[in-house]
């Protein structure tokens, strides 16, 4: 089970605006691909989540940007798990260049939802217990 995980990710041209800089957009595209890979780190892919017939979707993002990501920089992105509760759970992430420069903290409060019925539903133990909470 890993607590913390994390993942690199190059700039790429298509991903700068008209600032010069990447989008906003980008960051939540970055934090779903991080979320997604920690998560099949910790035995659940979106595969297995199909299977289930059961996963998560975004109820809300919270975003503070700090600096901009260039073109070409290597970013990390961190994230992490801070609290499981009966049909949610708040995900954490840092974005940092390859200067360790923090360029955004963010949080995604998801849901567990039952994809038939597009309605929550109650987290199965067996994918609550594949994340190890860091209360932050």
């Amino acid at each position: 089970m890993k607590t913390y995980f994390e993942i690199l990710h190059t700039v790429t041209p298509h991903e700068i605006d008209e600032l010069n800089h990447a989008g906003n957009y980008q960051y939540i595209k970055w934090m779903q691909q991080a979320a997604i890979a920690h998560s099949s780190a910790n035995g659940w892919s979106p595969a297995k989540y199909d299977e289930l017939g059961a996963g998560w979707m975004v109820r809300s993002h919270k975003i503070i940007y700090l600096k901009p990501a260039l073109e070409g920089n290597v970013i990390t992105i961190k994230t992490w798990v801070s609290n499981m509760k009966p049909a949610t759970s708040l995900r954490h992430y840092e974005i940092r260049n390859n200067l360790s420069v923090l360029l955004a903290k963010a949080e995604t409060d998801w849901v567990f939802v039952n994809y038939e019925k597009q309605k929550p539903t109650r987290i199965p133990p067996e994918v609550a217990d594949c994340f190890e909470i860091t209360g932050e």
